[in-house]
Order: C-alpha cells, then sequence, then structure tokens
C-alpha cells in the first residue's frame, strides 16, 4: 500500500515539473505579431485655377486613360470627401466636361477616377445634345476653364435601341428622333437592322457619338473656335458595360 502511495506521489510530481516547464516555455517564446496594414492616404487636394492652366488638352485624355485604368483594377483613388467638399467651396477649376447617357450603370466620375471639382458631367439619354447642353458646356469651356469635351456613347444603350426601333411614346419621340440620323446612316449595313443585333447596336452607337460631336461643333461656334485655337479638344468615346473599359475614338 505504501509502495503504491509513493508511486502516485512520484506520477504527480513529475507531471508538475512537466507543466510547470511549458508554461515557462510558454512565457519566454517570441510574441506572434500581425503584420501591420498601412492605412490607405486619403487625398484632400482639389483642383486649383493653377492646376487648370497647367493642363493641356492630351493630358486630360491620357489622366482619364490612367484612371480608366485603375477603375477596371478596382484600384480608385483614395479620397477625403467631407474635406475636399470644403476644399471646394472656394470655387470650381474642373478638368473637363463629359456629356454621357444617363444610364444607371454607367458611374461618370467613377469610370475616369475623378473626385469633387474635377469634372462638369451632363447627362441625357443617348449622350444628345440642345442647347442646354450646349450652353453648359460653353459655360464649363469658355467661362470655367476646362480644357476637354468628351461625349460619352455606351454599349446597349437602350436610347440607342429604342431609336432603332423608331418608338413612339410622348417626350421621348422627340429625343429619339436626334438619334435616329445614326440609325438611316446605317443603310449599307448588311446585317440585321434591329435592337437584337448586337453589332448593329454597336454601329449606331459610335455613330450617334460622332453625330453629336458634329453638332457640337455645328451648333455652338463658341466651342468650334476654342478647338481651332486648341485651347480644348472636342472627342468621343465609348463605355464597354461588360469590362468597363473606355476606348476613346
Amino acid at each position: 500500500m505504501k509502495n503504491t502511495i509513493r508511486l502516485f506521489t512520484l506520477l504527480f510530481v513529475l507531471v508538475s515539473l512537466f507543466s510547470c516547464k511549458e508554461k515557462v516555455e510558454q512565457t519566454n517564446a517570441p510574441a506572434v505579431t500581425e503584420p501591420e496594414v498601412a492605412e490607405p492616404v486619403l487625398v484632400s487636394k482639389v483642383l486649383t485655377s493653377e492646376d487648370q492652366s497647367a493642363l493641356s488638352p492630351d493630358k486630360v485624355i491620357t489622366a482619364f486613360k490612367e484612371g480608366n485604368e485603375r477603375y477596371m483594377n478596382n484600384d480608385l483613388t483614395p479620397r477625403d470627401l467631407p474635406v475636399q467638399v470644403k476644399n471646394s467651396t472656394g470655387g470650381q477649376y474642373p478638368q473637363a466636361v463629359i456629356l454621357s447617357c444617363i444610364d444607371s450603370r454607367v458611374p461618370v466620375e467613377h469610370v475616369f477616377d475623378q473626385g469633387i471639382g474635377d469634372v462638369f458631367v451632363a447627362r441625357v439619354a443617348g449622350n444628345v445634345s440642345d442647347e442646354d447642353i450646349l450652353g453648359s458646356m460653353e459655360y464649363a469651356c469658355k467661362v470655367a476653364g476646362s480644357k476637354l469635351v468628351l461625349v460619352m456613347g455606351h454599349e446597349h444603350c437602350g436610347a440607342v435601341k429604342a431609336a432603332i426601333d423608331n418608338v413612339k411614346m410622348g417626350n421621348i419621340t422627340a429625343l429619339l428622333s436626334k438619334i435616329r440620323p445614326a440609325v438611316l446612316q446605317q443603310s449599307d449595313y448588311d446585317g440585321e437592322k434591329t435592337s437584337k443585333n448586337k453589332e448593329f447596336v454597336a454601329k449606331v452607337v459610335e455613330g450617334n457619338v460622332e453625330n453629336t460631336i458634329n453638332e457640337i461643333r455645328k451648333n455652338s461656334p463658341i466651342l468650334k473656335e476654342m478647338e481651332d485655337n486648341g485651347e480644348i479638344k472636342i472627342v468621343g468615346a465609348v463605355y464597354d458595360l461588360d469590362t468597363g473599359k473606355v476606348d476613346f475614338r
């Protein structure tokens, strides 16, 4: 009996010793630290008059192309929007005016990675122009100093499809009449000339962008003169809904 008690006592002592050793080893083990994640630096600066004056139309186009690459790569510039709001209260000096369709799948500022005060944006179904749009563009360029007029259509445009189908409905009819010329200009197209034909729709989208640019030059002597003098450029582009890429024309 005494031997049994001694045996259990010895086992208890040995177990206690090993437990203490493990605790000491755990205490002395180097601490595992999580890698530090750097906080993104938020951009709070907005365009100034000096920044705008240093720009050229080609520089703006390059900036837009680079911004579109960041957009497609999900790498948009982190911005401190509340601070940008405050910093822009003293004035605005946008680098461009963009005429886009109203399509909700085309977030214009995000597409080019632009922030508060960077661009003027005018939106209307089918990215067509009228006196109000032209007046806005003239203000943007002649008064506010923008260097670029960009007309941006997009893939699978509903307004273009409606124009192809010659839809008649309320005020939409008058709107679509501005797009119809781009449909009629495709008379030499050999394929199916319906809104179900993606290739045909794409051709009309491109033609409509070109027509809008021509209308701007024709109906705005102010913008035409500025372009002729090299102060601005009037260019077109088409946004790809599938990839997010903007193809400049």
